[in-house]
Protein backbone atom coordinates (compact mmCIF):
# COMPACT_ATOMS: atom_id res chain seq x y z
CA UNK A 1 0.00 0.00 0.00
CA UNK A 2 1.52 3.54 -0.65
CA UNK A 3 2.16 6.12 1.59
CA UNK A 4 0.28 9.36 1.72
CA UNK A 5 1.66 12.32 3.11
CA UNK A 6 0.85 15.83 2.64
CA UNK A 7 2.84 19.06 1.92
CA UNK A 8 3.15 21.26 4.86
CA UNK A 9 1.87 24.32 2.85
CA UNK A 10 -0.86 22.80 2.14
CA UNK A 11 -1.95 23.28 5.53
CA UNK A 12 -1.16 27.30 5.28
CA UNK A 13 -2.92 27.89 2.31
CA UNK A 14 -5.76 26.06 3.44
CA UNK A 15 -6.26 28.93 6.44
CA UNK A 16 -5.60 31.71 3.87
CA UNK A 17 -8.19 29.91 0.79
CA UNK A 18 -6.01 28.57 -1.58
CA UNK A 19 -7.71 25.94 -1.62
CA UNK A 20 -11.92 24.98 -2.57
CA UNK A 21 -11.89 21.23 -2.51
CA UNK A 22 -15.13 21.09 -3.04
CA UNK A 23 -15.36 23.12 -6.52
CA UNK A 24 -11.52 23.27 -7.56
CA UNK A 25 -9.69 20.95 -10.26
CA UNK A 26 -7.78 18.59 -8.49
CA UNK A 27 -5.13 16.47 -10.68
CA UNK A 28 -2.73 13.98 -10.20
CA UNK A 29 0.60 13.95 -11.84
CA UNK A 30 3.50 11.29 -11.56
CA UNK A 31 7.23 11.87 -10.43
CA UNK A 32 10.00 9.22 -9.97
CA UNK A 33 11.53 11.98 -7.90
CA UNK A 34 11.32 12.31 -4.37
CA UNK A 35 9.00 15.24 -3.60
CA UNK A 36 10.06 16.94 -0.42
CA UNK A 37 7.60 18.00 2.55
CA UNK A 38 8.91 21.61 2.06
CA UNK A 39 7.58 21.50 -1.34
CA UNK A 40 4.72 23.92 -2.23
CA UNK A 41 3.59 23.90 -6.12
CA UNK A 42 3.71 21.98 -8.76
CA UNK A 43 6.74 23.52 -10.53
CA UNK A 44 9.20 22.17 -7.38
CA UNK A 45 8.44 18.37 -8.77
CA UNK A 46 9.89 16.88 -11.28
CA UNK A 47 7.49 15.47 -13.46
CA UNK A 48 7.81 12.40 -15.55
CA UNK A 49 7.74 13.21 -19.72
CA UNK A 50 4.56 13.25 -21.27
CA UNK A 51 3.52 10.89 -23.83
CA UNK A 52 1.96 6.89 -24.72
CA UNK A 53 -1.07 7.56 -22.63
CA UNK A 54 0.37 10.33 -19.57
CA UNK A 55 -1.12 13.27 -20.07
CA UNK A 56 1.50 16.43 -18.84
CA UNK A 57 -0.31 17.65 -15.81
CA UNK A 58 -1.48 14.33 -15.31
CA UNK A 59 -4.79 13.19 -14.65
CA UNK A 60 -8.42 15.29 -12.39
CA UNK A 61 -9.41 13.44 -9.82
CA UNK A 62 -12.75 14.36 -10.01
CA UNK A 63 -15.07 15.07 -6.74
CA UNK A 64 -17.31 12.71 -5.04
CA UNK A 65 -17.75 14.79 -2.04
CA UNK A 66 -16.75 16.75 0.81
CA UNK A 67 -18.75 17.92 3.61
CA UNK A 68 -18.31 17.96 7.10
CA UNK A 69 -20.47 15.45 9.99
CA UNK A 70 -19.44 16.61 13.90
CA UNK A 71 -16.57 19.08 12.70
CA UNK A 72 -14.56 16.65 11.08
CA UNK A 73 -14.41 17.68 7.23
CA UNK A 74 -13.75 14.73 4.80
CA UNK A 75 -13.07 14.58 1.06
CA UNK A 76 -13.55 11.74 -1.36
CA UNK A 77 -12.93 11.88 -4.83
CA UNK A 78 -12.67 8.93 -7.34
CA UNK A 79 -9.68 6.80 -8.49
CA UNK A 80 -7.39 8.39 -10.39
CA UNK A 81 -6.36 5.47 -13.25
CA UNK A 82 -3.56 5.97 -16.01
CA UNK A 83 -3.60 3.50 -18.94
CA UNK A 84 -0.50 3.12 -21.21
CA UNK A 85 -1.76 3.26 -25.09
CA UNK A 86 1.03 3.32 -28.19
CA UNK A 87 4.04 2.42 -25.75
CA UNK A 88 5.05 2.44 -22.00
CA UNK A 89 5.55 5.56 -20.38
CA UNK A 90 7.12 5.72 -16.45
CA UNK A 91 8.98 5.13 -14.25
CA UNK A 92 7.40 6.93 -11.37
CA UNK A 93 7.26 5.86 -7.69
CA UNK A 94 5.08 9.10 -6.57
CA UNK A 95 1.72 10.18 -7.72
CA UNK A 96 1.41 14.08 -6.64
CA UNK A 97 -2.44 15.47 -6.19
CA UNK A 98 -2.17 19.23 -6.98
CA UNK A 99 -4.85 21.83 -7.33
CA UNK A 100 -4.96 22.87 -10.80
CA UNK A 101 -7.28 26.36 -10.38
CA UNK A 102 -5.47 28.75 -8.21
CA UNK A 103 -3.19 31.16 -10.24
CA UNK A 104 -1.86 32.65 -6.99
CA UNK A 105 0.24 30.74 -6.15
CA UNK A 106 -0.52 28.63 -9.65
CA UNK A 107 -0.99 24.47 -8.88
CA UNK A 108 -0.49 24.66 -4.98
CA UNK A 109 0.42 20.90 -3.89
CA UNK A 110 -1.50 19.11 -1.34
CA UNK A 111 -0.16 15.63 -0.98
CA UNK A 112 1.71 12.38 -2.54
CA UNK A 113 1.85 9.09 -2.44
CA UNK A 114 4.98 6.93 -2.30
CA UNK A 115 4.78 3.67 -3.72
CA UNK A 116 8.06 2.34 -2.38
CA UNK A 117 9.51 0.97 -6.11
CA UNK A 118 9.53 2.60 -9.66
CA UNK A 119 6.67 1.81 -11.86
CA UNK A 120 6.49 1.13 -15.60
CA UNK A 121 2.91 1.22 -17.24
CA UNK A 122 3.46 -0.86 -20.65
CA UNK A 123 1.23 -0.24 -23.99
CA UNK A 124 -2.80 -1.77 -22.81
CA UNK A 125 -1.93 -1.73 -18.96
CA UNK A 126 -3.41 0.67 -16.46
CA UNK A 127 -2.03 2.10 -12.80
CA UNK A 128 -4.46 3.19 -10.66
CA UNK A 129 -4.14 5.63 -7.21
CA UNK A 130 -6.96 3.78 -5.51
CA UNK A 131 -8.16 6.74 -3.44
CA UNK A 132 -10.28 6.04 0.01
CA UNK A 133 -13.78 5.66 -0.98
CA UNK A 134 -15.06 5.07 2.11
CA UNK A 135 -12.19 6.86 4.99
CA UNK A 136 -11.65 10.02 2.21
CA UNK A 137 -8.84 11.34 0.33
CA UNK A 138 -8.12 13.50 3.92
CA UNK A 139 -10.15 14.22 6.85
CA UNK A 140 -9.54 17.88 9.15
CA UNK A 141 -10.54 17.72 12.23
Amino acid sequence: MATYTKFNQFVEDLCKKVHNVNSDTLKIMLTNTAPVATNAVKTDITEITAGNGYAAGGTQAVFSSGAQASGTFKLVVADVTFTGSGGSFGPFRYAVLYNDTPTSPADPLIAYWDYGTSITITNGNSFTVDLDQVGGLFTLV
